[in-house]
């Protein structure tokens, strides 16, 4: 399963030209006007991986496949969306079904790039979004409220208990906050699954900050209050420079590395972005490995055996035997998968088994 990221933010906050900046492409128009984004533009990237980049160069296999990640860029969203101000929320449908939201807020100083509220104040533009956020996702419970009390009425059991939890859900959102301030449990979550609520994803802050003051983003009061507005309630900030992953996303690898160390930078933002989603959802990558193919698979953290291998087919988990499992760091350790056989590394492993990131998994099964 790839991970999937949406990307949301006011206008003229670098939104498309972080989006074309991380996908190294040139799809969404970046422009100093609003509502330059009309269509969602998507842009599928390859998750930076050098365990997977060893795996390759030391088998030679006839084909490479990676990990990867969606991301997906709609039109900015202003104050009044949800009473159709500017280009409206009409375009949220294109992020409801992503893991991940990606909140790209504006904290550097320009005078030539028209700010939309007029001034610069990064958390006040984060409070914009989030209650238009909100208010788009009440609307939905609303009317699965509605939708659902016949059967309420009528006593059915499950109508019952998702009229539960759409209630604190409801309650929660009508007190300005995100549906993830409920609280709700795996069981309730799954109730509402359907609903692809987007205040019920996880998110990441995503500060563009000056390119001056990348290797220290806290010289900025800006990107300052922002982290202190996420770490009260528990989100994720990143500090990147639009102009910097621009710059970055037309070089070769040599000047790449070049550039990054004359920034005092050691990696891209990309990868600062993927890896803190992974961690924020659980994510954990492992492989399969042989001549014919390398490949990096995703699944969440306490999978097992049986269902990591439904990841590459359904039949895998159906007929599931055992797992052959050697560790990524055993095999680099010892310079090959086959030598780290050799060493007695590699292990049977049978449908109780919970992965681990970074194994290196050959699945028997039988259907």
């Amino acid at each position: 399963m790839a991970l999937q990221c949406g990307i949301v933010g006011l206008p003229n906050v670098g939104k498309s030209t972080i989006f074309n900046a991380l996908t190294r492409s040139h799809g969404a128009e970046a422009a100093n006007y609003p509502f330059c984004t009309i269509d969602p533009n998507v842009g599928v990237v390859e998750v930076p991986d050098e365990r997977f980049d060893y795996l390759v160069e030391t088998i030679h296999p006839k084909s490479a496949v990676p990990a990867t990640v969606e991301f997906v860029d709609i039109a900015g969203l202003v104050k009044g969306a949800s009473n159709n101000e500017g280009l409206g929320n009409k375009f949220l449908s294109h992020i409801r079904n992503v893991d991940a939201i990606l909140h790209v807020v504006r904290a550097f100083e320009d005078e030539n790039v028209i700010h939309v509220a007029g001034e610069l104040d990064p958390v006040r533009d984060v409070e914009i979004i989030e209650l238009e956020l909100i208010l788009a996702d009440l609307e939905i419970v609303e009317n699965r409220m509605n939708s659902n009390l016949k059967r309420v009425k009528s006593q059915d059991k499950e109508a019952i208990k998702l009229k539960e939890v759409l209630d604190k859900v409801f309650d929660t959102l009508k007190e300005g906050k995100m549906a993830t301030a409920t609280g709700l449990d795996d069981k309730e979550k799954i109730l509402i699954k359907d609903l692809s609520l987007i205040t019920l994803k996880p998110f990441i802050y995503l500060a563009n900050i000056e390119e001056s003051i990348i290797d220290n983003p806290e010289k900025s009061r800006h990107y300052t209050a922002l982290l202190q507005y996420a770490r009260k309630n528990s989100q994720t900030v990143i500090p990147l420079s639009g102009k910097i992953e621009s710059e970055l996303s037309v070089l070769s690898d040599e000047e790449e590395e070049e550039f990054l160390g004359s920034l005092g930078m050691k990696e891209p933002g990309l990868n600062v972005v993927i890896r803190a989603a992974y961690s924020l959802l659980g994510y954990y990558t492992f492989f399969t490995a042989g001549e014919k193919e390398v490949r990096a698979w995703t699944v969440t953290k306490g999978a097992t055996a049986p269902e990591a291998a439904g990841v590459i087919h359904s039949d895998f988990q159906k007929g599931f035997i055992r797992a052959e499992v050697i560790a990524f760091e055993d095999i680099r350790t010892y310079g090959s998968d086959k030598k780290a056989q050799e060493k007695g590394k590699m292990r049977l492993e049978g449908k109780e088994y919970v992965m681990q990131d970074g194994d290196v998994v050959y699945f028997r099964f039988n259907v």
